[in-house]
């Protein structure tokens, strides 16, 4: 059985992820800052399959929880919100936040992860970037400067690596319709309508479409990308 690993795996698009990998047979480590929410979502996947604590952005939890099973997929997906603040009302310790959880924490759970995967000669890293990491939105300063380093770090592990039979890709979504895009509009802090309206298929992304792309990149029908 092969084995994967989702960071920020307890909900949201980690989660429809977790189940996706689970549903095409492999066996899911859920890692997820709330440990205790990690295990219980594991368990709803069956018993086979396992929750953890773990902070992406500490050297030693990310080590860990990668030595944990020899990894045959890796996802990153852990992640925060951005402020949504004005830039100039935007504060520099939030900012750099953003960009630890995000690049920082992909940057080290791929290290950690791609030093056995490398060894075993086979793999494959699926890194969550976003629509804000190919465009400019307004008051996404830092979810979009981190989001655009994924994409930058994904091709050059890409490159890195390939040679070594590990392949290394990201998914990019527009806004997926979740609990937190919800809380989100109800907050007034997006406007869903307009979001409807702006995208070409009249609608917001499911989570589980998200999930089938990073199952497909994870599969053997992507051997060559």
């Amino acid at each position: 059985m092969r084995e994967a690993l989702v960071t920020g795996g307890a909900e949201g698009i980690g989660l429809a992820i977790a189940r996706a990998l689970a549903a095409a047979g492999h066996r899911v480590t859920i890692a997820d800052l709330d440990g205790d929410k990690a295990r219980e979502r594991a368990a709803e996947l069956g018993e086979s399959h396992r929750g953890m604590a773990c902070d992406v952005t500490d050297e030693a939890q990310s080590a860990a929880v990668t030595a944990s099973a020899p990894l045959d997929v890796l996802v990153n997906n852990a992640g925060i919100g951005d402020s949504h603040l004005p830039t100039l009302e935007q504060d520099v310790d939030a900012f750099r936040r953003v960009l630890d959880v995000h690049l920082a924490g992909t940057f080290l759970m791929s290290r950690e992860a791609g030093r056995g995967m490398v060894a075993r000669g086979r793999g494959a890293i699926i890194n969550l970037s976003s629509i804000a990491g190919l465009t400019g939105l307004p008051k996404r300063n830092a979810y979009g400067a981190a989001k655009a380093g994924i994409v930058a770090m994904t091709r050059s592990m890409a490159c890195e690596w390939a040679a070594a039979g590990v392949r290394v890709n990201a998914v990019a979504p527009a806004f997926v319709e979740t609990a937190l895009v919800r809380k989100l509009a109800d907050a007034g802090r997006i406007d869903l309508p307009t979001l409807r309206r702006r995208t070409p298929i009249g609608r917001l992304i499911r989570a589980e479409e998200v999930a089938a792309a990073v199952a497909f990149l994870a599969s053997d029908a992507a051997m060559a990308i």
